[in-house]
């Protein structure tokens, strides 16, 4: 039988620290003589019977019974103060209260220490049996007589040995071959073979010599300023020019040791023993050869080459912007606190909008014979009817919105619908819709009455879908993977693109299911972005990469473009021309040629053809976002300086 105090020894971490789940704890002093004489029969034998062994008298052990649930055994061990030196002994199934030398043996044995105290580890050795000679012997017993007589027992194993060795079964020892046992490895080698493979052997290269920054005196122009080693500092190890600072000393008694003196020998050490060297001739190639044949920028007009108009009148930073579907107006959202109107041709502000706070996120109604934007403000979405263009537009976009009739038991929704009052609808505002959270993109689905709005928050409640014509409101997701950055519509079919921070999520709308998954390898997702005709989709990132993914092909990306020095903040892809642009932090819009072809068999063509430049950068922030005209091969870019520019 294992006592408690072996259980307890055996597994000192769990046993003291594990409470008792069960019937009351007993103490070591005052539990009765319960022995368990199941010997080495594994105790897991015992899982399905209500016993758990036998004592000494031949009764059965019957386990305790365990009607205690979590809650309890949290409450005892709140209000137990022996909890934390309760064990359960197995072999009982009973719960036993350690004393405290039983405590303070295991504490001694968790330390690697020895259980008995009085022991002394460190006392003096007594050799009992020295090399020094004794003048009386330690034992003068005479020999036993047993000694004299040849033993019977031996006799019998000889003569068993004898009788194997004459009938052939034991094979007495063969004389070792005097012969050596090596011999010549290269003996059948060719003579040549041997002589080309010295030809082949590279020494290994020399260490660079010290410059003048490894000097203990450097010249001042190799000593780094305060801002240039905080530079260095927030560089990558591999980035890094030099992998050390250069420092200036006195003289040659004041330099200390080198701190990575043994971690770089290591690694010299490693480069010598693993990087193998061989000598490879030398490929004769053209490096024009390895250029890839790309079409002249010059074939692949039109696209937009220099900036044609400034839109100014914003205060502050020009977070969005949005083109009307027949690209005759344009809207822009500023942290001024205000939607100011522009008509595209003339960059005349025809209309200013006060919202009362920082504007997230525009978005034009894709619908013709619609005229609304959605302006996503702090924790709602407004929707504006602009009056602007064919004024039975402007009155059918009215009467729309009037004909809707509540319905008498309203649904719990995730927004409220609220109607504008008669001051707000002069300022040309038409619903609110409330959502009690930050609101940071609103975007439309193409046929107009849908749209989709991301949260600033936790949970699967970060997307929320509205219905226009209807004015429900319902979040698709039970669960969330991960903070949601963008979502974008699919162009033809009913799928949802989610981004999140790391991925991109393709959801089937109608099926309610999980398409695929795009993995960006990207740091931070900040833009998304999908083809008109719906097969391939880009992806921008706080890291400075644009990801472009072909749906048809794989997962992964067809190609990353880092053309970009600073963090993107938007992209765009063109409705008509095969153009996409991106906008970035170091305040140029690159635009590029993306040619995607019917043919499935052949990739699409991306080509760089032009970067715009005009924006000048406020706050370490550039672009902000981008558009195209719907029709021309314009562009639209909003920026950190408070001005949106037209470039043609």
């Amino acid at each position: 039988m294992r006592s408690p105090l072996s259980v307890a020894a055996q597994s000192p971490g769990q046993g003291i620290q594990g409470g008792g789940s069960g019937v009351g704890t007993t103490s070591v002093e005052n539990v009765k003589d319960i022995r368990n004489t199941v010997g080495n029969v594994p105790l897991e034998w015992y899982e399905g019977f209500p016993h758990v062994g036998y004592d000494l008298d031949g009764r059965r052990i019957y386990k305790p019974l365990r009607t205690r649930d979590e809650l309890d055994q949290f409450l005892d061990k709140m209000d137990n103060p022996d909890y934390w030196r309760t064990v359960q002994d197995r072999t009982t199934g009973h719960d036993v209260r350690l004393t405290d030398e039983q405590v303070a043996l295991v504490r001694r044995l968790q330390s690697g220490q020895f259980g008995d105290v009085s022991f002394d580890p460190y006392e003096p050795a007594v050799d009992f049996f020295s090399g020094d000679p004794m003048v009386h012997p330690v034992t003068n017993r005479p020999a036993d007589k047993r000694s004299f007589i040849p033993s019977l027992v031996e006799k019998e194993k000889v003569s068993r040995m004898v009788h194997a060795i004459k009938m052939g079964w034991i094979q007495p020892r063969r004389p070792r071959d005097p012969t050596p046992g090596f011999y010549d490895l290269w003996a059948q080698e060719d003579p040549d073979a041997v002589l080309g493979r010295h030809k082949m052997h590279v020494p290994a290269p020399k260490l660079a010599l010290p410059g003048h920054a490894e000097s203990y005196n450097p010249p001042p122009e190799y000593l780094l300023s305060e801002d240039e080693r905080l530079a260095w500092e927030q560089q990558e190890p591999g980035e890094r020019r030099l992998n050390f600072l250069p420092h200036r000393f006195p003289s040659l008694r004041a330099v200390p040791a080198y701190g990575r003196f043994i971690q770089e020998r290591f690694e010299r050490c490693l480069d010598l023993y693993l990087c193998p060297r061989q000598r490879k001739m030398r490929v004769n190639v053209d490096p024009e050869d390895l250029i890839p044949k790309l079409p002249r920028p010059r074939d692949l007009q039109p696209f937009p080459t220099c900036q044609a108009l400034v839109y100014r009148g914003h205060s502050d930073l020009v977070r969005c912007l949005s083109v009307s579907p027949e690209g005759q107006w344009l809207a822009s959202g500023s942290d001024d606190g205000s939607v100011r109107l522009w008509e595209v041709a003339t960059a005349r502000c025809m209309r200013t909008v006060p919202v009362g706070g920082v504007v997230r996120s525009i978005a034009w109604n894709p619908h013709p014979t619609l005229c609304l934007v959605a302006v996503a403000v702090e924790d709602s979405v407004l929707l504006l009817n602009p009056a602007l263009g064919d004024r039975l537009v402007v009155g059918g976009t009215d009467q729309l919105l009037s004909t809707f009739v509540p319905p008498q038991e309203p649904a719990v929704q995730p927004a409220s619908w609220l109607e504008a009052s008669e001051e707000e609808r002069q300022r040309g505002l038409r619903l609110r819709v409330s959502h009690g959270k930050p609101v940071t993109q609103v975007t439309w689905h193409g046929r107009g009455d849908y749209m989709a709005v991301v949260l600033a928050t936790a949970g699967h409640t970060q997307v929320l879908i509205h219905q226009l014509s209807r004015r429900r409101s319902q979040s698709p997701f039970r669960r969330s993977h991960g903070q949601v950055q963008r979502v974008a519509f699919h162009p033809v079919r009913p799928f949802l693109l989610v981004a999140s921070q790391r991925g991109v999520r393709l959801y089937h709308l109608l099926r309610q299911e999980l398409t695929k998954k795009l993995r960006p390898n990207c740091k931070w997702v900040s833009s998304l972005a999908v083809h008109p005709a719906g097969d391939n989709v880009i992806c921008g990132s706080y890291d400075s990469k644009l990801v472009w993914f072909d749906l048809d092909l794989s997962s992964e990306p067809y190609r990353v473009l880092r053309h970009h020095k600073k963090a993107l903040r938007a992209v765009a892809f063109h409705a008509r021309y095969p153009l996409f642009a991106s906008g970035s932090d170091d305040g140029s819009i690159i635009v590029c040629h993306g040619m995607v072809y019917n043919d499935l068999l052949q990739n699409p063509l991306l080509v760089p053809v032009k970067v715009l430049r005009g924006h000048t950068l406020t706050r370490d922030l550039g672009v902000l976002d981008v558009a195209f005209h719907p029709t021309q091969p314009w562009v639209f870019s909003s920026g950190a300086d408070g001005t949106v520019r037209l470039f043609t």
